[in-house]
């Protein structure tokens, strides 16, 4: 028997409803919930495009109150989290609905552990620091991407330190996620793009985590190439419910990869980033993943190659550093994420600064390869 064989591993998962017209059903799951007023947690941009008002409707078809809380910014900041549930409190609340990308759901997870610890929300930072339970999570994502609807992280801006902190967790769980294609189609292509990215990203971490297992392979791999064939088609006919339909199956099935497998270098520097700069996180991300598999490569070559098979055109036989390389570059490209780091506004000055932050990063830990804060540096540098 292997190592491998011999290792214990877990898997969480909340229950998932996918589907068009999944939303609607918050009203129902909310009432098996026994909830009576119900905290909408969601971001301007999804409220003017009308998907909160269907949430609602449903929770008045059942005759249960809400109060809608909808100053999240992209990168949740922690003060946004501790006035969600102060109105929480106020409002007399007794569970949650997110509705939005991963910013509004991790806020969402951020403002239900603090009502039910009565503590700061970066007292939670690292793992299984939540003691008490939240009151019931209904998540609904609006993006293919995040996987923060099934996930166990949640991921909040600490604007004094100006890094992403993690709060990693079961008690963060949602309990249901609502899958619904529809709120896609009002998605623009760019942040289809850079959403999509995050959801390869994942996948690609998760696959080659020090603490994967075969059931994250199983979603990591089908995540790949779900989103291989159908994010550029999402990104070109942002209209079609199939295509959305199929790149969230992938951001799911990423979701469940990464929320048990764990993540690593890429997302820890993007941590950083975003922290620091405001960045949005999928395009950080989409930045660094060819650098960090460079330097990761010959830690897990048969798994990388096994990744490159997936990106490359059916009957490509490539493998090796330089086949992995071409194909993530290749596919980014592709979907019009062509900046570097640089563009961005990063500063060769600042790379010090970034690598010490992300080395305290969590996921760092689930890397398979181990980096000193000169490698991460470096990889910064051939980002930029």
């Amino acid at each position: 028997m292997t190592a491998a064989v011999r290792e214990l591993r877990k898997f969480v998962a909340p229950e998932c409803i996918i589907g068009t017209g999944a939303r609607l059903l918050a009203g129902r799951y909310a009432k098996n919930y026994h909830a009576q007023h119900v905290f909408v947690v969601t971001g301007p941009h999804v409220k003017r495009a009308g998907w909160v008002k269907d949430v609602t409707d449903s929770l008045e078809a059942e005759s249960i109150a809400y109060t809608v809380f909808s100053k999240v910014s992209p990168n949740p900041r922690d003060h946004e989290v501790m006035e969600g549930a102060a109105l929480f409190e106020e409002a007399g609340c007794d569970a949650i609905v997110a509705i939005g990308g991963g910013s509004p759901i991790d806020c969402a997870k951020g403002i239900a552990i603090v009502v039910s610890n009565k503590k700061h929300v970066l007292e939670f930072e690292g793992v299984d620091n939540v003691p008490v339970p939240p009151p019931p999570m209904i998540c609904i994502p609006t993006t293919a991407g995040t996987g923060a609807d099934v996930s166990q992280f949640a991921i909040i801006n600490d604007t004094t330190r100006r890094v992403k902190i993690a709060i990693v967790s079961k008690m963060i769980v949602p309990d249901i996620a609502l899958v619904d294609p529809l709120p896609l189609t009002t998605l623009p292509p760019e942040l289809t793009a850079h959403t999509g990215m995050d959801a390869i990203t994942h996948s690609v971490e998760a696959y080659v985590s020090n603490a994967s297992s075969p059931i994250t392979d199983i979603h990591a791999l089908e995540s790949i190439r779900l989103m291989n064939a159908h994010l550029p088609l999402a990104c070109a006919t942002p209209e079609s419910v199939e295509e959305r339909y199929q790149t969230m199956l992938g951001s799911l099935f990423a979701g469940l990869a990464f929320s048990n497998a764990s993540l690593g270098a890429v997302h820890a520097m993007a941590h950083s980033l975003g922290g620091y700069s405001d960045l949005p996180h999928g395009e950080c991300n989409a930045l660094l993943l060819e650098h960090v598999a460079e330097f990761n490569y010959d830690a897990c070559p048969e798994r990388y190659d096994t990744i490159t098979a997936l990106l490359m055109p059916p009957g490509s036989r490539k493998t090796g550093r330089d086949a992995l390389i071409h194909a993530l570059r290749t596919f980014r490209e592709s979907l019009g994420i062509t900046d570097r780091l640089s563009d961005l506004g990063v500063k060769r000055e600042d790379l010090p600064m970034l690598a010490r932050k992300a080395i305290r990063d969590p996921c760092l830990a689930t890397n398979p390869r181990k980096m000193a804060v000169e490698d991460i540096e470096r990889v910064y540098e051939r980002a930029l």
